[in-house]
């Protein structure tokens, strides 16, 4: 979805005292657009982080979900200004560099943080929720120590790389996974938590039966009504534990 048309779908749901709007950053002279949601200086913040289609509507109906709930959000921008892939060779050489290079992306990450700072939202009752590549995304953040309530992974690529563990970690984790994902499998999912358990690290981790990748994405091929529903249902109810107070 084209910035313009993010705009105009702010306008028709946040008119009012709501903020609303794009925001654009640089990073290393690299120029990235992202965007934000609330109402409330002073209530919790999500960063959101993307799929490998780059920072779209999904983001945006999402973003929109979680700030009727009464959430700051602000969607990151892994891929850099106006970049939203629709080719899967595209796709992959995007995500691809970003794997090759963890530094730059939790750099990347953190910058988006920045943004949230600057635009006056308070820092220190923030969780993470990524998508398919964000929620990759995510648990790097995770590994990375990262000071946050909670770190939420969907369907995301759930491998730690092999000079990485998790005993830095300080964020509670929630993993949603599909038992019929066949981009990411069942081995994949328990070993997670078998390194979970090992770390001492607080964790949830769930997998939806019949669920495939991609299974809350609206519209897509993919996409399982009652596996979206039951983990939207459990993350609202991990977003309100792990920020109580």
């Amino acid at each position: 979805m084209k910035m313009a048309w993010i705009l105009a779908l702010f306008g028709l749901v946040w008119g009012g005292a709501s903020q609303a709007g794009p925001v654009s950053y640089d990073v290393d002279g690299q120029g990235f657009e992202g965007f934000y949601l609330g109402s409330d200086k002073q209530a919790p913040l999500v960063l959101l982080v993307h799929d490998w289609d780059g920072l779209t509507d999904y983001e945006v109906k999402r973003a929109e979900m979680l700030a009727a709930l009464g959430y700051n959000v602000f969607a990151v921008d892994l891929f850099g200004a106006g970049v939203r892939p629709t080719q899967m060779e595209e796709k992959k050489r995007l995500t691809g560099a970003l794997y090759q290079d963890r530094p730059r992306m939790r750099k990347l990450l953190m910058a988006a943080l920045g943004e949230a700072r600057r635009l006056g939202w308070r820092l220190d009752n923030v969780v993470a929720l990524g998508y398919c590549f964000g929620g990759a995304a995510v648990l790097e953040l995770a590994r990375s120590g990262a000071d946050f309530k909670g770190i939420v992974s969907v369907h995301g690529g759930l491998t730690t790389p092999p000079e990485q563990g998790y005993k830095q970690t300080k964020a509670s984790l929630l993993i949603q996974h599909g038992s019929a994902d066949q981009s990411v499998s069942l081995k994949d999912f328990a070993t997670l938590i078998g390194e979970l358990e090992a770390a001492g690290v607080t964790h949830e981790a769930t997998s939806y039966s019949g669920a495939p990748h991609a299974f809350s994405v609206f519209g897509g091929p993919n996409y399982r009504a009652d596996a979206d529903a039951k983990s939207w249902q459990r993350l609202t109810e991990f977003l309100s534990e792990v920020t109580k107070g």
